[in-house]
């Protein structure tokens, strides 16, 4: 199965990319030739942004994307709302890449299911 998770929330505040990421892992984890997907958009796209720190206890974004891509994930953002926030000349997380709504409709069109956090 393909799998298109489209998240919307900023990494922290509100816990729906945690639990989109959660989900993605735990699909990963159990069905061995599931393909994930993540295509960040909105305040999600300061998800895709290296060394944030959490306090000790709490989830971090940033190594639930990263163990996501060491598994063959990909995460795209989308490089208007990357634009919107001012961040797209800064540095993303390894194998994280700006992308557009046609790619964003290609991955739809191409998906089993699309989810959206």
């Amino acid at each position: 199965m393909k799998y298109l998770f489209i998240i919307n929330d900023a990494p922290y505040g509100t816990e729906k990319a945690y639990n989109a990421l959660r989900l993605a892992m735990q699909l990963q984890k159990d069905f061995e030739n599931t393909v994930i997907r993540i295509f960040l958009m909105a305040d999600a796209v300061t998800c895709a942004l290296p060394s944030q720190t959490t306090p000790n206890g709490y989830y971090n974004i940033e190594r639930m994307l990263k163990s996501i891509i060491t598994k063959g994930g990909e995460v795209k953002i989308c490089g208007t709302c990357a634009d919107a926030r001012g961040i797209r000349n800064l540095n993303l997380i390894d194998g994280c890449q700006i992308s557009n709504m046609s790619e964003l409709a290609k991955w739809t069109e191409d998906s089993d299911k699309v989810i959206v956090f």
